[in-house]
């Protein structure tokens, strides 16, 4: 048996390197050598740990769809905690997963000045963002860990998937009812790359400003 020490992995950007037959002690004792300052995003679910690197387009979008949520709780006037890439696990689950972004909504209170999570006492994110570019999503460990709304960014598409008895169900975000999101981000990701990050955004702050002018005249 050959045995090598997590300092002589490299990942490159874009590529991912899968770890199989992986006990939880193990996917812990990997997590704690690797730390928190790294490039490499990790996911585990029932032995296999996938390590990625991500690619710049991929770091553009996810910082442009975790800017658009922020932008539509804003002016609907809506409170959050914003957790970005916090590490989840929980080992009864067999789960752990770094998303690329995600908010506590419904359960923003609950996590105001939290330093430490443990999701044996706190509840999971109620949104996830991930970014489908170098790897696919891990669904299982997100419904292993129960989080309630979860958003996939990929070719130029933004899948929603709310979870309905324990498995994700593709439909319209719980999050933000009766609003065209996955068009609306999918125009805006778009945008930036002819317009710019911030003229796109400005746009978009503009759009949701018009629609929910145009909600409160439906009323």
């Amino acid at each position: 048996m050959v045995t090598l020490q997590l300092r002589q992995l490299r990942v490159p950007p874009g590529q991912r390197v899968l770890l199989e037959e992986l006990a939880w002690p193990e996917f812990e004792a990997i997590l704690a050598e690797l730390g928190e300052h790294r490039g490499m995003r990790l996911a585990y679910s029932h032995g296999t740990l996938e390590i990625m690197t991500p690619l710049p387009d991929h770091e553009v979008s996810k910082e442009l769809i975790g800017d658009a949520v922020k932008i539509l709780l804003d002016e609907l006037g809506l409170d959050c905690e914003c957790f970005g890439s916090t590490t989840f696990k929980r080992e009864e689950m067999s789960a752990g997963i770094e998303p690329d972004n995600c908010f506590y909504l419904q359960n923003h209170a609950l996590m105001r000045g939290k330093q430490r999570l443990n999701l044996a006492v706190d509840p999971p994110p109620d949104l996830a963002i991930e970014i489908d570019i170098t790897s696919k999503t891990q669904l299982a460990a997100y419904e292993s860990l129960g989080v309630a709304e979860l958003w996939r960014y990929e070719s130029n598409q933004l899948k929603i998937s709310v979870l309905t008895n324990g498995h994700y169900i593709d439909m319209e975000s719980l999050a933000f009812p009766n609003w065209p999101v996955s068009e609306a981000i999918a125009r805006l990701v778009q945008r930036s790359k002819t317009e710019g990050r911030s003229p796109a955004l400005r746009e978009f702050r503009q759009w949701v400003r018009g629609q929910i002018i145009s909600m409160r005249d439906d009323e």
